[in-house]
């Protein structure tokens, strides 16, 4: 692992035609942090927690998002000892076939839609020129996501700056994503994301109006995701599921249940699968030891409950439970995942 500032990626090291490259991704006690970072093939690493873990490594990410049970810190690893470095805002790793990439931004006088916008814009220029243009999978967490009345919500001026940054935007080939709200009263925007040399191929939910085609209700600016994507064989990554809740077409449903709105979102989960399955048919047919899923729950007091139900899923996936902001008020459990 190169540990030199550069200006940009280096040139591209070379993947093997004899298969996929390989990634992984885990959750491992946080005591484990420096051991991962040390290892030359892992691609990033991310802490979670408002207690601050200082760390200069650019794969290194704190989000400060509280979790229920014992500190945990998720884990990527690459196919391949990685090359990193940090280019004015943004920080990068890659390994020849998967680049990770991150960036956070003070929000100007609590503007979230400046910030949204410089977030994006510096995202666009650094993928013109880092070799990995294809974006894959987006993560986005800001305090106070649902602060605010009707278009002046912070996650719709979030929406309308995330598109005033990127410039052009293709409803074809949107990654997945997840926008989660932050409750640490810290008026800045963290961003980071996976991408690769080659186009992924974008999945929509059957039970789901696409979030790109939302009607004007849900504010100026439709979400600009799509609700899973299935990478490029050669990065050897899983299907990338976006954040996911308890919707059917674009409505929230069973408002007031944590209970019944996990339960939906877990069915809204399967139906990405089983949509996934129709195209990529060796990927594993339910969530289960090959998943990676991270929880995100709006109300402290349903932290344990939410976590018992989780651990009582078929096939055991690996999980994070996390005390966060849902971007519609009445959504109070969100889950994404990385499967197969």
């Amino acid at each position: 692992m190169s540990s030199t500032i550069h200006s940009a990626p280096a040139a591209p090291v070379q993947i093997s035609p004899s298969g996929p490259a390989l990634f992984r991704a885990r959750y491992a006690p946080a005591s484990e942090r420096d051991a991962a970072l040390a290892d030359p093939q892992t691609l990033a690493v991310f802490g979670f927690g408002t207690t601050d873990s200082p760390c200069d490594d650019p794969r290194w990410l704190q989000v400060p998002l509280d979790e229920h049970g014992p500190a945990q810190i998720e884990i990527w690893q690459g196919a391949a000892p990685v090359q990193t470095g940090v280019d004015g805002t943004v920080r990068w790793s890659h390994d020849g076939s998967v680049l990770f990439g991150a960036i956070e931004i003070e929000e100007p006088g609590s503007d979230i839609e400046a910030a949204a916008a410089d977030a994006y814009a510096t995202l666009s220029t650094f993928l013109t020129k880092c070799g990995f243009p294809h974006l894959l999978r987006m993560w986005n967490y800001l305090d106070a996501v649902t602060e605010g009345e009707g278009d002046a919500e912070r996650y719709r001026r979030f929406c309308v700056g995330r598109v005033r940054g990127l410039r052009t935007l293709d409803e074809a080939a949107l990654p997945a994503a997840t926008c989660i709200g932050r409750f640490d009263g810290v008026r800045r925007l963290q961003v980071y994301w996976l991408s690769a040399r080659e186009a992924g191929t974008p999945l929509e939910n059957p039970r789901q109006v696409s979030a790109f085609r939302y009607p004007r209700q849900y504010g100026p600016q439709s979400p600009s995701f799509s609700r899973a994507l299935l990478p490029p064989p050669a990065t050897g990554l899983p299907l990338l599921q976006s954040g996911t809740a308890a919707i059917v077409g674009h409505v929230s449903q069973h408002t007031g249940s944590w209970q019944e709105q996990l339960e939906e979102t877990l069915t809204n989960l399967q139906s990405l699968v089983d949509a996934a399955r129709a195209q990529r048919p060796d990927l594993p047919a339910q969530l289960g030891a090959e998943s990676v899923l991270k929880v995100y729950v709006r109300d402290a007091a349903n932290l344990a409950a939410v976590a018992a139900r989780m651990a009582q899923l078929p096939g055991s996936p690996p999980h994070v439970v996390l005390h966060a902001e849902v971007c519609r008020a009445e959504l109070l459990v969100e889950i994404e995942g990385m499967h197969g």
